[in-house]
């Protein structure tokens, strides 16, 4: 719509998928060794390490890229997928807390898991998981929630 301004939009951070690069080095390598071994030559071993380390990162690449995080004016939402697609969308007035979590590594590469707790459903979490910042994406909801509920900055009324 033409009406939606965007507050955020982005995938997770290409540092949240070091740790499966890696992962996926040490297999290829663990495979070349063996394979290495079995054939007694350096060619497969090297053939079978470069193969798996290029489908790690290729499937590294697509897991990120297909993953969409998005927040608006009006919704929170997170697609994940190209060909088959799941969709988790909320209005962004459900939402009750936004907060963040990062472990040393997280915070050693500048990344995190952005939560958002919303009312009413059982479905009742959103997360965007190893975003950049991610208490900049905090900080832009909490700028935009106020707007929402018309207090634009005041504290909440109470009765």
């Amino acid at each position: 719509m033409p009406d939606k301004y965007f507050i955020f939009q982005g995938h997770p951070s290409w540092r949240a998928i070091i740790g499966f690069y890696l992962k996926g080095a040490l297999v290829g390598a663990g495979a070349g060794v063996l394979a290495g071994l079995i054939d007694s030559s350096a060619g497969l071993g090297i053939l079978t390490f470069g193969v798996i380390l290029a489908v790690t990162i290729l499937v590294g690449f697509i897991k990120r890229v297909a993953t969409v995080y998005t927040i608006t004016d009006r919704r929170l939402n997170i697609k994940v997928g190209i060909i088959a697609r799941r969709i988790q969308e909320t209005r962004l007035q459900r939402v009750q807390n936004v907060n963040f979590t990062q472990g040393v590594y997280e915070r050693l590469m500048q990344i995190g898991d952005v939560e958002f707790t919303t009312a009413g459903t059982d479905e009742s979490n959103f997360v965007f998981a190893g975003v950049a910042q991610p208490e900049h994406v905090v900080q832009q909801v909490e700028h935009a929630t106020p707007l929402l509920s018309g207090l634009q900055g005041e504290a909440e009324p109470t009765n």
